[in-house]
């Protein structure tokens, strides 16, 4: 099943989440000379026009990026992923969301690496075409799970592996728990950010019981709700589960994430989580 495509969806409140733990991570790996890579296994197109078709749609991010993007006063933990969206919008319009490997492209130094894939035949091309000056970057069309037994470990030894699938099909939520551990086998001492939706609260609880059961250490969950748990259609929440987080992080997450809820959520409903689902 291909049938998911990001443009619908990019900018809203799950990126906000997505792309602020992203932008704070790669911060944390650059307080550091040696360099490190960048894994994103569900790259998608790597920049979404926000008045296309797609977007217009459903206007999402409206909600999402759109409230804070020009805020004048923003807490400085949104300062790196802030200035990637206004880097690629210069003329004060927005009219382009960067996806993950455009925030990535925007954050690392020369001396770091980009290996991205895509399987979507639409999506594939576009972020090659994206990429194809950049000497940094190496961009794969196929499956992103076979990326972390093929590309783990980096030559550094350094590295931050952003999983994001579209979970268009249930066996997503068992094949990301899978596909963490393969890779942590290969390189324990990575940063790995899972990102999930939150449509059923019980996959959720599953998924995270089966992340207990791999054994692996020092998994923090964070989470963004924008309305209550439900068992109709449709993504309440989203959140992202670090493992070997930068020791930042927590504390950053928990002072950044009542704000972001207040701007995104203004009805004030839904909720914030910032909890360690294993210590060290």
């Amino acid at each position: 099943m291909l049938s998911y495509r990001h443009s619908f969806h990019a900018g809203n409140h799950a990126d906000v989440l997505k792309h602020t733990v992203q932008s704070l991570i790669i911060s944390a790996l650059k307080e550091k000379d040696k360099p490190f890579l960048y894994l994103d296994t569900h790259a998608g197109a790597g920049r979404y026009l926000l008045n296309s078709e797609h977007a217009e749609r459903t206007g999402e991010y409206v909600e999402g990026i759109a409230r804070i993007w020009q805020q004048s006063h923003t807490p400085a933990e949104l300062a790196p992923y802030l200035q990637a969206v206004r880097d690629l919008n210069p003329s004060g319009q927005l009219k382009y969301y960067p996806g993950s490997p455009l925030i990535a492209r925007h954050l690392l130094r020369e001396q770091d690496q980009l290996q991205l894939t895509e399987l979507h035949p639409s999506d594939y091309p576009l972020l090659r075409g994206e990429f194809q000056k950049d000497l940094r970057a190496i961009v794969a069309r196929g499956d992103g799970y076979q990326q972390l037994k093929a590309k783990l470990p980096p030559p550094s030894r350094r590295g931050l592996i952003l999983i994001d699938p579209p979970y268009e099909i249930k066996t997503d939520y068992q094949a990301v728990v899978q596909g963490i551990a393969e890779g942590y086998k290969r390189f324990s001492t990575g940063v790995y950010a899972l990102w999930y939706p939150v449509v059923l609260r019980q996959q959720i609880k599953r998924m995270i019981a089966d992340l207990k059961d791999t054994g692996i250490r020092r998994i923090l969950q964070i989470e963004l709700a924008v309305k209550p748990d439900s068992d109709q259609r449709g993504m309440t929440a989203s959140g992202m589960i670090v493992i070997n987080p930068p020791w930042k992080l927590e504390q950053q997450m928990k002072s950044v994430l009542p704000w972001l809820h207040e701007q995104l959520v203004p009805q004030g409903i839904g909720h914030t989580l910032v909890e360690w689902i294993v210590p060290e």
